[in-house]
């Protein structure tokens, strides 16, 4: 991988006849990361056992004009800062510093190349699931990784079909995760500073700290 910290990605699990490592991929634009992130990250951890959790900040995405999102270096900073206290946690730059559009499918390639034996749990949001077919290649995705869904608590009976549904489509590992509830979005978080209100207990206070210090969000 191009850039990581806290921790290696790409470290084989079976040496010394361990059982492979497994590894959660958590995307996203990070634009800022917040507390709801970090509670994903944190209850995938636990409730499937991850060796580790990768955030993977993207560069440029194909659903985002690049003029609507912050820096990736500066995203990337952010989410260093939020994760630090966790050695579970480690941020790769794989995606930030690709210049081009990136598609889940090629990243998640580029991961198996690098290490054919770990296993990896691809975590998304449960409004995610609706656009997945929209996807770049979401057959592969499933094929190169299970996929977890970040869902409320009391997750409905529809929502549980769907993701029946989905997973047999794709012929995908497709599990709920159950997340604490955390309505706060990015967008919400830089509506508040563009209105001058505050983001306390929405985000680390090392995180507000370097957004006030750099100026950011406030036009």
């Amino acid at each position: 991988m191009t850039r990581q910290e806290a921790g290696s990605v790409g470290a084989s699990g079976m040496a010394n006849g361990k059982q492979q490592k497994k590894i959660g991929i958590m995307g996203g634009t990070f634009d800022p990361v917040h507390y709801g992130h970090l509670l994903i990250a944190q209850s995938a951890a636990e409730e499937y056992g991850l060796d580790q959790v990768v955030f993977l900040p993207t560069g440029r995405s194909p659903h985002k004009k690049s003029s609507e999102v912050t820096d990736p270096n500066i995203r990337c900073d952010m989410v260093r800062i939020a994760i630090r206290s966790n050695p579970a946690f480690v941020l790769s730059t794989l995606e930030a510093e690709n210049p081009n559009v990136n598609y889940t499918y090629r990243t998640l390639q580029k991961l198996h190349c690098l290490d054919p034996k770990t296993e990896y749990a691809f975590i998304m949001g449960e409004d995610s699931l609706d656009d997945f077919h929209d996807w770049k290649c979401p057959d592969e995705i499933c094929r190169l990784s299970s996929i977890l869904v970040a869902v409320r608590n009391q997750a409905g009976l529809d929502l549980k079909e769907k993701i029946g549904k989905m997973a047999q489509l794709y012929a995908a590992d497709m599990r709920m995760l159950h997340a604490p509830n955390f309505s706060v979005s990015s967008r919400e978080i830089r509506e508040r500073i563009r209105l001058g209100k505050s983001i306390r207990y929405m985000l680390p206070e090392e995180v507000e700290e370097y957004i006030r210090q750099n100026l950011l969000y406030i036009k």
